[in-house]
């Protein structure tokens, strides 16, 4: 039967929704909606809604549907426009309404079903209404005080973000959803601005709080406000003036709950969590959030059970959605690092910004706009951005792919076997521009495992020769990369799946340290390297750096990341010394500079050399982006040619937040900072994801470690799916009959949440 009695607070589209839904589906429902403003109260303009949740309500409410349908101003493209210059993409296909009219036609609709509508009505607290009612729906929005009266249940956590921005209004109908940069004397300013009606236009203007300081905009009121806007983006406006309604100034709150609901009462909308912006997503995220929850109620059979269902179904889409906001909202934040890319390369950037548009449907959307922008890039005719080459130093990469190094943890006495040889042969066969090594140790007490690899003997040395001697014998056209390392305070431990930096029972060999600090409790405390030693080791890694030229690498990489010997000189966290090599960030770089040095003199000059970093240590107190910029741009200056761009393992207390490609924003920051290139890394498992970050200048190389686990052919297959057969990728000639996609089945796509009927 479901729930009889409903509460719902809030009069918002998504409380609204709700509402009408739970009615049609039960007209012996008695629900009460309570809205504490007047009906035709409204903050803000316009409301974007997606095909796909139109798709949703039209199977749920046909009604509701085809008076939303009759109120539709749609449009295709989106400008963007910077330093002057325009660039328009088509494709993209939004809808929009007032925002007034969208809750009119809402209102409409639980009138006509027999809603209860209570305006200039506070509700009653949703403990008191849960007592008397089968179910409470707290849309109350952003700021819910339902959310704050159950927060030991809810466990909400709300960020405030950097940026101000104010939503106001134009009297004319923009021709498309238009992106405008303003570079003033105080900083940088963006307007996001599209139609609602045929007469009317959204404008939200945007900038960094400090941006928003240093032009006064703390000390205006709101008309001086709208003023000031409406000449810092009098082209855009045309001349005209704009408009505010309740406008204020205010900064974006990320809003994440652990719980969504508490006994009968349930959070949707805002009051459970919060997108921004610039993705269009929230008023999206309320009415997907009714659909669901009505539908959840009509298939289980208890109240409680609904609750759970929802809170499953929706979570992961939330979560995703708030995955690809914050990345929206990162990138308006740090615009200026994009200023002086090319404007058609700025506008790609701009769309691909929170990779929900990506390289490949934007080509599906608007070809001739992202042709033109791959041949501003210099993509060779036909070809994909991942299989444009790139120099370092002497060395040409056929594309931009990189076998990410990966530890096997399968040597005797550190010389690499078959298993090597099969498993980086494969990798070199598969198509990669770049096929790295493992971790390599520079010195049987610089393993982490037993079974690391290593470069201190010359059998060892012997060994890594047959397998570079393959991959440049059967995979011409591959280059291979070392990866030196030395474990630091994380060494002597079990094989990764006998148990992951837990030590050895039984054989452990002593470890060194910047500090003596075990890296977990239960953990060996290294011994602190003495100045004196310190030369000791740096003579490990050239040593080893010779070795690595005589086996025939093509690029050497110093690692100094993860926690590893010279990352633990870097991070604070890991670096409590007193003398010249702790403390400041100069003086945590010298010892890695040093190595580095050392090992860039005795590597061949022709051959590249690059550094991985963790551009975070993911705790409070250490490394942050901010020092990673300064420690790539230090690598730089001694010569390193790139920055593999990595993350965290530093501390075993830390709080990665992981996600897709949640890792390129460190390496972005640094490429578009500094000019150095980069490697990404970190969930990057399409060749779309590569494409568009490539495209967009956010990378210059991809480093992908599980997608080459599932497929070693996974560059070779990237190619054959795009159809590409340049000089970017080659098949071996054994494989080229596999060249081609073999055939799939059907997929059909899935049916809308709820459909009721006419």
């Amino acid at each position: 039967m479901g729930p009889l009695r409903v509460a719902v607070i809030g009069g918002g589209p998504g409380g609204l929704y709700a509402a009408a839904l739970l009615k049609r589906l039960d007209p012996r429902r008695d629900i009460t909606v309570w809205e504490r403003n007047a009906p035709d109260d409204t903050f803000g303009f316009g409301v974007v809604l997606s095909d796909e949740t139109l798709g949703g309500i039209e199977g749920a409410d046909p009604v509701v549907h085809a008076a939303l349908q009759a109120e539709f101003v749609r449009w295709d493209d989106i400008d963007v426009v910077h330093r002057g210059t325009r660039h328009t993409s088509g494709g993209h296909g939004f809808a929009a309404l007032g925002r007034r009219r969208l809750l009119e036609i809402l209102h409409e609709r639980c009138r006509q079903l027999g809603v209860n509508l209570r305006f200039r009505s506070e509700a009653p607290s949703a403990a008191d209404l849960a007592r008397d009612h089968d179910l409470v729906v707290a849309a109350d929005g952003v700021h819910s005080a339902t959310r704050e009266a159950h927060a030991d249940t809810f466990r909400p956590r709300v960020e405030e973000h950097r940026c101000r921005y104010i939503w106001l209004a134009a009297d004319f109908a923009f021709d498309a959803f238009r992106f405008e940069i303003a570079e003033t004397e105080h900083g940088v300013m963006q307007l996001h601005g599209y139609p609602y009606t045929g007469g009317d236009s959204t404008v939200i203007v945007e900038m960094r709080e400090e941006v928003w300081r240093a032009a006064g905009f703390d000390e205006l009121d709101v008309s001086e406000s709208v003023e000031r806007c409406a000449k810092i983006f009098t082209e855009a406006l045309g001349g005209r003036g704009l408009r505010s309604n309740n406008s204020a100034w205010t900064a974006f709150r990320t809003v994440v709950n652990e719980k969504w609901s508490h006994g009968n009462v349930v959070l949707v909308g805002d009051a459970a969590h919060t997108a921004h912006f610039s993705i269009g997503s929230g008023t999206k995220l309320a009415v997907e959030d009714a659909l669901a929850l009505a539908a959840c109620l009509q298939e289980q059979p208890t109240t409680a059970e609904a609750l759970a269902a929802y809170e499953a179904e929706r979570r992961p889409v939330v979560a995703s959605t708030q995955r690809a906001a914050r990345a929206s909202l990162e990138w308006f934040e740090n615009i200026g690092l994009y200023l002086d890319q090319p404007a058609r390369q700025f506008a790609f950037n701009l769309l691909t910004r929170s990779r929900r548009v990506t390289h490949d449907n934007l080509r599906l959307r608007d070809p001739r706009f992202t042709e033109a922008v791959e041949r501003d890039f210099g993509c060779p005719p036909g070809a994909p951005p991942m299989f444009t080459p790139l120099r370092l130093r002497d060395l040409t990469l056929r594309n931009r792919v990189v076998v990410s190094p990966m530890d096997m943890y399968s040597a005797q006495a550190g010389v690499p076997g078959d298993f090597h040889l099969v498993h980086l042969g494969a990798r070199a066969l598969g198509g990669a521009g770049l096929v790295m090594t493992e971790m390599v140790c520079v010195s049987p007490e610089g393993r982490i495992t037993p079974g690391c690899t290593g470069l201190y003997t010359t059998e060892q040395a012997t060994a890594w020769r047959r397998i570079t001697e393959f991959a440049h014998t059967q995979a011409p056209g591959t280059a291979v990369g070392v990866q030196l390392g030395h474990s630091g305070r994380k060494g002597s431990t079990k094989l990764m799946w006998e148990g992951i930096d837990e030590p050895l029972p039984d054989g452990n060999w002593p470890l060194v340290a910047a500090s003596p600090l075990p890296y977990k409790p239960g953990s060996q405390t290294p011994h602190e390297l003495a100045t004196g030693e310190l030369a000791d080791v740096r003579e490990q890694f050239t040593s080893a750096a010779l070795r690595a030229a005589d086996a025939g690498f093509d690029l050497l990489e110093l690692h100094c990341a993860h926690g590893y010997l010279l990352s633990g000189f870097l991070s604070p966290l890991s670096n409590h010394r007193t003398d010249a090599y702790g403390g400041s960030l100069t003086n945590r770089l010298r010892f890695p500079l040093e190595v580095f040095d050392a090992v860039r003199d005795v590597w061949p000059g022709d051959r590249p050399m690059t550094v991985r970093i963790s551009a975070t240590d993911w705790a409070e107190g250490g490394t942050d982006a901010h020092d990673a910029v300064e420690i790539a741009r230090a690598f730089a200056a001694h010569g390193a040619d790139a920055i593999d761009v990595s993350t965290g393992q530093v501390v075993a207390d830390e709080k990665p937040a992981y996600g897709r490609s949640y890792q390129v924003p460190f390496a972005d920051r640094i490429r578009n900072e500094t000019g150095i290139p980069v490697i990404s890394v970190g969930v990057i498992s399409s060749w779309d994801d590569v494409n568009s970050l490539i495209l967009a200048g956010r990378t210059d190389l991809c480093a992908l470690a599980r997608p080459h686990l599932y497929d070693p052919h996974w560059t070779l297959h990237a190619a054959a799916e795009q159809g590409y057969a340049g000089p970017g990728v080659a098949w071996p000639k054994p494989y080229e009959a596999g060249s081609r996609p073999p055939q799939t089945g059907r997929s059909d796509a899935p049916k809308p949440r709820l459909t009721l009927g006419g």
